[in-house]
């Protein structure tokens, strides 16, 4: 299917965090500047258990992908904005799907490898930038966006989208919401429209 997407050998890539540090910063890393951090680990239990419970309530795949990223969006205030993308069918772009937040973006197709969410499309890793304006990368959205964590949606060893959240604040984002929405993509996955 996809050109840079599949993995060797059939297998998942491990997954591994990328924190993108601004050049002389002390951003990202184990510092965490979001007042509810500490908070984040039972929340993040919480909202897994909304998560599964919206997907089986829902009319359809659509339906319930879109019921995530609103649930994730209204439980999580340092989620400004939260979209799926999916893998287009020529596996050489990224599609958005559904979303939530304050506006729309430009940002509606996205070539694999370019940005921040194509570069994790490419990779399968998961991406957490502190500060977007420091991340040569980034696509400019929205004059507010400040950090961003992009998690790819697997399917097997195969990327077949991926989960993007903006927030308002530098170092919005750390390794519990990245382990959160690991746990989240999986449930995503099975979500993937079928062309």
């Amino acid at each position: 299917m996809g050109r840079v997407l599949a993995h060797a050998e059939g297998q998942r890539p491990a997954r591994r965090h990328q924190w993108h540090r601004p050049l002389g910063g002390t951003l990202g890393g184990t510092a965490v500047s979001h007042p509810v951090a500490e908070e984040r680990p039972a929340a993040h239990g919480d909202a897994l258990n909304l998560v599964r419970a919206e997907i089986a309530e829902a009319a359809g795949p659509e339906a319930a992908a879109q019921r995530v990223v609103e649930l994730l969006h209204d439980r999580f205030p340092h989620y400004d904005w939260v979209g799926i993308y999916w893998v287009s069918s020529d596996g050489d772009d990224l599609v958005l799907g559904p979303w939530t937040g304050p506006e729309a973006t430009e940002h509606t197709r996205i070539p694999i490898g370019t940005g921040i969410c194509g570069a994790a499309a490419a990779s399968g890793q998961t991406e957490i930038v502190p500060d977007v304006d420091a991340d040569p990368r980034y696509l400019a959205c929205f004059a507010s966006t400040k950090s961003e964590i992009v998690v790819p949606i697997f399917e097997a060893s195969e990327v077949i989208g991926e989960i993007d959240i903006d927030g308002s604040d530098l170092d919005a984002f750390d390794a519990t919401d990245a382990r959160f929405l690991e746990e989240v993509t999986a449930l995503l996955a099975p979500l993937r429209p079928r062309t």
